[in-house]
């Protein structure tokens, strides 16, 4: 184990110097052939130093724009700009790929990416860490990740992502279904009750089955009770006891 251990190092400090002494446009050059000059990007690649390989891949794009290689070359691009945490390259490179290719075998992979891409928008590692819930904050990227796994999970069916593409969107439904209820929270304690409602009704209708869903119904019977709207009242009640029997009011 440790002399595995160790020729792993090696190989990983001689392609960091390699990287840092070696200019991209001299390891792509026109002597090499595209198959040659990807296959030293992927070796770099593999091996996570991401800087370095995004230089390689972006001088191999610059040099063989066509080919069978060019396109696996921006799939590449992608995941680079994702590992090293520019999610904002790779979003830009996702967003050209599928305008350029939206016919490509490989199209559910981008949309994957695409949704890890918009994910990872949307994290604060260090408040991730120490397990603060961070459904408080603005959540766009995370609304335009459910979606994007929408798109895989419907369009590709059968994908190698459409699993963990469903574990995903059930994960997000849940944030975004307490970062309702926070803002529902709000309204209610500034006696914004109907505002209030209108965030619990949200979660009711669009995050069925997640169980933020009973806390919803109780807001909405809160509110209502706090409008005087009995009937509502009353409807959400039945709703809330005939799903959560043991609710308490």
């Amino acid at each position: 184990m440790k002399v595995k251990l160790l020729a792993v190092l090696c190989v990983s400090v001689a392609l960091t110097a390699c990287s840092s002494n070696q200019p991209a446009d001299e390891l792509v050059n026109s002597h090499q052939s595209a198959q040659t000059a990807y296959n030293e990007a992927k070796t770099v690649l593999d091996s996570g130093l991401y800087s370095r390989a995004i230089e390689l891949l972006k001088a191999m794009e610059s040099r063989f724009p066509f080919g069978p290689i060019a396109r696996q070359v921006q799939l590449d691009l992608i995941f680079a700009y994702y590992s090293s945490g520019d999610t904002k390259q790779s979003l830009a490179n996702i967003d050209r790929f599928i305008r350029l290719n939206p016919n490509h075998p490989d199209l559910d992979y981008v949309y994957y990416m695409r949704a890890l891409s918009n994910l990872k928008n949307d994290e604060n590692s260090f408040q991730e860490w120490v397990g603060i819930d961070r459904a408080d904050r603005d959540l766009a990227s995370t609304r335009q990740a459910f979606d994007d796994l929408k798109i895989l999970t419907t369009t590709f069916p059968n994908s190698r992502y459409a699993a963990d593409g469903q574990a995903r969107m059930y994960s997000i439904k849940q944030k975004l279904a307490r970062h309702e209820l926070l803002v529902a929270d709000y309204y209610q304690r500034r006696g914004a009750h109907l505002a209030a409602a209108n965030r619990a009704r949200y979660v009711v209708e669009y995050y069925a089955g997640v169980p933020q869903v009973k806390d919803a119904l109780v807001v909405m019977v809160q509110s209502y009770d706090a409008l005087g709207h009995a009937k509502l009242r009353d409807d959400a009640k039945a709703v809330l006891l005939k799903n959560y029997p043991e609710a308490v009011l």
